[in-house]
């Protein structure tokens, strides 16, 4: 493959990020050419501005829920979800060669790997003072600069490979079964082909704020028996109170439940932000309820026209 033809896809750098184990996932990775950001922003902003064929970022995690930067980007629906990968989280303790445990005063991570090993630095290192960092591989890079003034960094073991430290403390994670989740955003383009185990992002916007205005988004949802599998409220921007809601439900827009539900947002609400259909990671076959499938919703068509013609 030459220079000319290579993908390239943005991700939350430095290298040795969850970010970056995460994108070495996709198919035929090994020709493109990966792009490190410093920040989800960054990364999403290359996307939009061509520098980039598509960039991969983490979205949710299992113990902290969703990530508010990414939820917020995602919002604007300039760029949309093509795949989804699903990494469990490990963390470990590293620090030059020659420290010790006891002369760890000063750590620093990302705020995600810090809640999630709170446990066990409180456990271990009581006195220790956690500084933050835009990533775990930038506060595995902090720490092995000469002269730091961080004596530890909490991040993936390949990063202390990566960066030449040392693993004192190696899984230290307070939940071992603590997942990421993250998603290859791309510009615009036709949703995968349905595989009867997808996930349909979205981004809902109610057109006032009323009582039962969320209740309205659920319905849509609920009468079509469409799951959703994660909603969060984030802030508009618009001033105090004013929210939008981000939501991924089981389900592909091909499939006539699914796009029936948006069509019946796009009644009810200010604005609907389409974020993409795409392959569940987990492959998990989705089950619908009776009188949801596509062949029930075709039969009721069929029996409304048959009314209209005058056949009974």
């Amino acid at each position: 493959m030459t220079d000319a033809v290579r993908v390239r896809y943005a991700y939350l750098g430095p290298s040795g990020t969850f970010t970056e184990a995460a994108l070495r996932t996709v198919p035929d990775v090994e020709h493109a050419e990966l792009l490190p950001c410093a920040s989800v922003p960054a990364a999403l902003e290359a996307v939009r501005s061509g520098e980039a064929d598509g960039a991969v970022v983490p979205i949710e995690n299992s113990v902290e829920g969703g990530v508010p930067v990414t939820l917020d980007e995602l919002a604007d629906g300039r760029l949309v979800i093509t795949r989804e990968i699903l990494l469990r989280v490990s963390f470990a303790l590293m620090a030059r060669p020659g420290t010790h445990l006891e002369d760890c005063k000063r750590i620093t991570t990302h705020p995600h790997a810090a809640a999630q090993t709170r446990h066990w630095v409180a456990d271990h290192l009581p006195r220790a003072e956690v500084m933050l960092a835009s990533s775990t591989a930038a506060a595995a890079a902090a720490v092995a600069e000469p002269g730091s003034e961080f004596a530890a960094a909490i991040a993936p073991r390949i990063a202390a490979e990566h960066y030449h430290l040392n693993v004192l403390a190696d899984q230290i994670e307070d939940n071992r079964d603590a997942v990421t989740r993250f998603v290859l955003a791309t510009r615009p383009v036709p949703p995968p082909p349905l595989t009867g185990a997808d996930k349909t992002s979205l981004v809902a916007f109610i057109r006032d704020d009323h009582p039962g205005a969320l209740l309205e988004i659920l319905d849509e949802f609920a009468v079509r028996g469409v799951n959703l599998t994660r909603i969060e409220s984030r802030p508009t921007g618009d001033g105090i109170g004013r929210y939008c809601f981000s939501i991924d439900c089981e389900g592909h827009v091909e499939e006539a439940r699914v796009g029936e539900a948006l069509m019946g947002l796009r009644r009810v609400c200010g604005e609907v932000r389409f974020l993409g259909s795409y392959p569940r990671a987990d492959g998990a076959r989705i089950s619908t309820r009776p009188g949801t499938s596509d062949a029930d919703f075709r039969d009721a068509a069929s029996w409304l026209a048959s009314l209209k013609e005058g056949r009974t």
